[in-house]
């Protein structure tokens, strides 16, 4: 103990007992999950660094909130059981806000719109989906019933790849599985390689995930047809935290309004998406 310390040994006791959870975990850095193979999100270079996105995103976060924290490369199957059994205090990874995952676990507001779609082969079986990029919300039954139709005739008899365990994978397990065969794979980027070598005709993902993927090859791949958003798709990508962690979320909500409001998050976004996806104040 501090010599210098002249208070009882009760009463400092007493004190230490009163301290808010988080405020003494502040000796240890936070440690963060994330794929590191989801990009622009996040993605690990040749040298094993985190780059991407959410790590800018982090950093910012970090220096408004004022902690320090460690990024925890985790795959993406594990990612949210990790959470909950305590083996690190936030995760990172364009985790989608949906009702389910809510049951288990508390999220920060979002920090990106969500709209899926999907990416084919220009010289595949499907060159091009119907729906010319037309963005359908959940809410618009009309336009879901009309839309998916017409995606169960181009679809039909084809595989669609997909990271397990998304709402990219639910959707299609909803929609599309009486029609086409869904195949799901551990990580993203075992979709589009399978894709670019003919094993399956398209890849539903994320939009800015997709964007990634073709900006790499555009003169095989397109993002093509309907985009989705809402419903199983969630309402936009969050940090995913305990339940336990109000304090937590309290400061990265904070910390992630004043980032929207000044232009920051949408300068990250620009930056890694090269269009905004920032979700409205």
């Amino acid at each position: 103990m501090n010599k210098k310390t002249f208070l009882p040994g009760i009463l400092c006791a007493a004190l230490m007992l009163a301290l808010p959870v988080l405020s003494q975990a502040q000796t240890a850095p936070l440690r963060i999950a994330t794929e590191g193979a989801f990009p622009p999100f996040n993605q690990t270079t040749p040298n094993g660094k985190i780059i991407g996105f959410e790590p800018d995103m982090i950093a910012e976060i970090a220096k408004r909130a004022g902690f320090s924290y460690e990024i925890i490369a985790q795959k993406w199957s594990g990612i949210i059981p990790g959470l909950m059994d305590g083996k690190y205090d936030a995760v990172v990874d364009s985790i989608t806000i949906t009702p389910a995952r809510a049951q288990a676990i508390n999220f920060s507001r979002p920090y990106t719109n969500s709209i899926s779609g999907f990416v084919t082969l220009k010289k595949g079986a499907i060159p091009v989906l119907p729906g010319a990029d037309t963005v359908i919300p959940a809410s618009d039954d009309a336009g879901m019933n009309q839309s998916l139709a017409q995606l169960k005739k181009a679809f039909a008899g084809k595989t669609i790849a997909v990271q397990v365990a998304t709402i990219q994978a639910d959707f299609l397990n909803k929609y599309l599985a009486d029609v086409a065969t869904i195949r799901t794979y551990q990580a993203g980027p075992e979709t589009y390689a399978d894709l670019s070598n003919g094993r399956v005709d398209a890849v539903m993902a994320s939009v800015t995930n997709m964007a990634a993927f073709v900006d790499k090859h555009k003169e095989s791949a397109a993002i093509t047809g309907f985009r989705y958003s809402g419903g199983v798709l969630g309402v936009g990508s969050a940090i995913g935290l305990r339940k336990d962690e109000g304090e937590l979320k309290t400061k990265i909500d904070a910390a992630l309004n004043s980032m929207i409001k000044d232009g920051t998050l949408k300068a990250l976004s620009l930056k890694w998406f090269g269009t905004d996806v920032t979700p409205a104040e």
